[in-house]
């Protein structure tokens, strides 16, 4: 009997647990059609909770107000899901840090990168337009770029701990010239701007990103 008890205890865990997950998947999902097709400015927490079928106090509950709402929406675009699961665990960059081939890395990367940016820029675009109005969302802004800054910080280090930066390249250089060119300002001159493809983009990241910091 008490086992019994137990099954049906940890059944209706991960029911609830799934429940929650989906909940916390349709508030994302429409709080990213929302930003986009009103803005910032224009979206609110009650219309969010209109669109994904719950209450606001849900919304406030889970992610705060809605500058963090809008760094849940990045989060997730980064990532491409909602799973619990750091960007440093995710299977790409465990396979950079494993790899010892400075150009296997960086084309790795730059496909990696052109991927994941073709989700995540209109809500950094979004989020660069708030934070000139916005002191809250000023914030998330800044703390977007200081993640950013922080990955290349650490890909840096590794390209340089693997001995695979050019001759006159620190660790601090590289992590400058990868955080530049992983600006959104970049991809929106030459893919939103101008109309490159995706896949010319990400050669570009991997040719510009070669000569920066490998060896001829």
């Amino acid at each position: 009997m008490v086992e019994i008890v137990k099954s049906r205890r940890a059944y209706n865990a991960d029911g609830r647990r799934a429940q929650g997950a989906a909940t916390r998947l349709a508030v994302l999902e429409a709080a990213r059609e929302l930003f986009l097709a009103n803005g910032y400015a224009g979206t609110s927490i009650p219309a969010v909770a209109r669109a994904a079928s719950v209450s606001p106090e849900l919304i406030y509950k889970r992610f705060g107000p809605k500058p963090a709402l809008l760094k849940a929406v990045f989060d997730v675009s980064v990532a491409g899901d909602d799973d619990p699961v750091t960007l440093e665990d995710r299977d790409v960059i465990k396979q950079l840090q494993a790899d010892d081939d400075g150009a296997h890395i960086i084309a790795t990367y730059a496909a990696f990168y052109a991927r994941t940016q073709a989700r995540t820029a209109p809500i950094l675009l979004l989020a660069r337009q708030a934070a000139a109005a916005d002191p809250q969302a000023a914030e998330v802004w800044d703390q977007m770029n200081a993640e950013r800054l922080t990955g290349m910080t650490h890909f840096a280090a590794d390209l340089h701990r693997k001995r695979l930066l050019r001759k006159g390249v620190s660790a601090r250089k590289a992590r400058d010239i990868l955080w530049a060119y992983t600006s959104v300002e970049l991809y929106e001159l030459l893919v939103i701007r101008q109309e490159w493809t995706i896949r010319t983009f990400r050669e570009f990241m991997t040719q510009a990103l070669s000569a920066a910091l490998l060896d001829d």
